[in-house]
């Protein structure tokens, strides 16, 4: 039974890697530092943040598989968007990333980053809500309960594994 370690102990986050993985595995979710900026402000940021998160959960718990979800915002056309990554690191040096849903987010909530808040804590003084990061996330806020994070998260997993099956079928790939 593989070892899959998952650099968060975010529920919504663990969650998304158990609906994917299922009992095909043992999962060991912990809290390892992702090596960027507490609010990831670009795709590249919440990227590499999703690849370090990773390569660091796999080390800390000595893993088959290491797996980092990273949530940040990226600004296109002077409006703040929503985005993230998730990426999957094993042993062998195999290093899969995708990233998920882009929302626009209101105006309101980008003048809260513009200001240098977290997107949590903005979002929870948008929505006069508490712990939105660890539960819906801004994604449920902004798509009505739809689609929550852990959802949203799902999606990435699945985009994660898909493409660790295929790249050990047909050679390594590194991103």
């Amino acid at each position: 039974m593989k070892t899959i370690a998952v650099g968060t102990k975010n529920e919504a986050k663990v969650a998304a890697v158990r609906s994917v993985f299922g009992e095909d595995c043992r999962l060991v979710a912990l809290d390892v530092p992702s090596g960027v900026s507490a609010q990831p402000l670009s795709d590249e940021e919440t990227r590499l943040g999703a690849i370090q998160r990773a390569q660091r959960a796999l080390e800390a718990a000595e893993a088959d598989i290491g797996i980092g979800l990273e949530g940040g915002v990226m600004k296109i056309d002077g409006r703040w968007w929503l985005c993230n990554w998730g990426a999957l690191v094993d042993r062998n040096g195999v290093v899969v990333a995708a990233s998920g849903a882009r929302l626009v987010l209101p105006p309101d909530v980008g003048a809260g980053l513009e200001a240098g808040r977290e997107l949590g804590d903005v979002m929870e003084e948008y929505t006069g809500r508490r712990n939105i990061r660890r539960k819906e996330g801004a994604v449920g806020v902004l798509t009505n309960g739809r689609v929550d994070r852990s959802a949203m998260f799902s999606h990435i997993v699945q985009l994660l594994a898909g493409q660790y099956e295929f790249f050990c079928q047909n050679g390594s790939f590194k991103v």
